[in-house]
C-alpha cells in the first residue's frame, strides 16, 4: 500500500487488488463497467485503474484480472505479490463456478496468504437463471470470515460498493482507523438515504419519484448497508400492504369499544 501526501498528487492512497475466478464469471464485464480509469491487457491479464472517494480520501484501485485459465496459473503467482485485497468472483447461474471457490482459496492462501478477500456474485440481472442462491453464498462467505456481495455489471449495481468496502477493510487492517471514527458527520445524501431505505423494500425504489442515478444509488446503498435484508428471502410486499403498515387508525378507547354492538359503532 502507497500513502501519496502531496496535495499535488491524484489520489491518497494506492491499492492492488486481484479478481480471480473461473472463466468466463464475467470478472472482464466488472472491469468494463468501471466509466473511469485507464484499461490495459500487460501479458494476457486485464489490468485497469480507478479512483473512489473513500470518506474524503482518494484511494486508487489497480484491478487485475487473472482470467481464471489453468495457463495463467503462472502468472497468477507473480501477479499476487504485494496484492492488497482479492476479490472472489463466481457467476450465480454457474453453480460449477461457485464451487471453485474453493480452489481458488487454496491458490491464494499460497501465494498471498493472509490477503482480505470479498465473496462477489456477478449477473444478478439474470437472477431467473440463478443457481447459487443468495443464502447458500452468505452462509459460506459467513464461514469464511468474508463480506459479500451481489452486482450487476449491466445495472452497475453494487459494483463501486463492493471495491469500497473491500478498500476500506485493507486501510483499516493497515492502521488507518483514525479516518472512520464513529463521531463522523454523515453526508446529507446518506442520512436522506438511510431514512428511505428504512421503510422502503427494495423492489419498490423503482416507484419512489427519483431520477434514476438516485434510484440506484438507493439499492446499493439498501443492500451494503442490509436494510430490507428480508427482501433477500423472496418474500413479496406491495404499496398497499406497505401503506396500511405505515398508517394503522389509532386504537379505539374502552368507552368507545363497549359502545360498538353488532353492525353500528357510535364514538362519542
Amino acid at each position: 500500500m502507497n500513502h501519496r501526501t502531496s496535495p499535488a498528487k491524484a489520489y491518497d492512497f494506492l491499492l492492488k487488488f486481484l479478481l480471480v475466478g473461473d472463466s468466463d464469471v464475467g470478472k472482464g464485464e466488472i472491469l468494463a463497467s468501471l466509466q473511469d480509469g485507464a484499461s490495459e491487457s500487460p501479458y494476457g491479464i486485464d489490468y485497469k485503474t480507478t479512483t473512489i472517494l473513500l470518506d474524503g480520501r482518494r484511494v486508487k484501485l489497480q484491478l487485475w484480472d487473472t482470467s481464471g485459465q489453468g495457463r495463467f496459473c503462472t502468472i497468477f503467482r507473480s501477479y499476487s505479490r504485494g496484492a492488497q485485497g482479492v476479490i472472489l468472483v463466481y457467476d450465480i447461474t454457474n453453480r460449477w463456478s461457485f464451487d471453485g471457490i474453493d480452489r481458488w482459496i487454496k491458490e491464494i492462501d499460497e501465494h498471498a496468504p493472509g490477503v482480505p478477500k470479498i465473496l462477489v456474485g456477478n449477473r444478478l440481472h439474470l437472477a431467473y437463471k440463478r443457481q447459487v442462491t443468495t443464502e447458500q453464498a452468505q452462509v459460506y462467505a459467513e464461514r469464511l470470515g468474508v463480506t459479500f456481495f451481489e452486482v450487476s455489471p449491466l445495472c452497475n449495481f453494487n459494483i463501486t460498493e463492493s471495491f469500497t468496502e473491500l478498500a476500506r477493510i485493507v486501510l483499516m487492517r493497515h492502521g488507518m482507523e483514525r479516518l472512520w471514527r464513529p463521531n463522523k458527520v454523515l453526508s446529507l445524501q446518506d442520512l436522506c438515504c438511510r431514512s428511505i431505505v428504512s421503510c422502503t423494500p427494495v423492489h419498490l425504489v423503482d416507484k419512489l419519484p427519483l431520477p434514476l442515478a438516485l434510484k440506484s444509488h438507493l439499492k446499493s446503498f439498501s443492500m451494503a448497508n442490509g436494510l430490507n435484508a428480508r427482501m433477500m428471502h423472496g418474500r413479496s410486499y406491495s404499496v398497499t400492504a406497505t401503506a396500511k403498515k405505515l398508517f394503522r387508525p389509532p386504537p379505539l378507547s374502552p368507552a368507545a369499544e363497549q359502545s360498538c354492538t353488532g353492525n353500528s359503532c357510535k364514538i362519542s
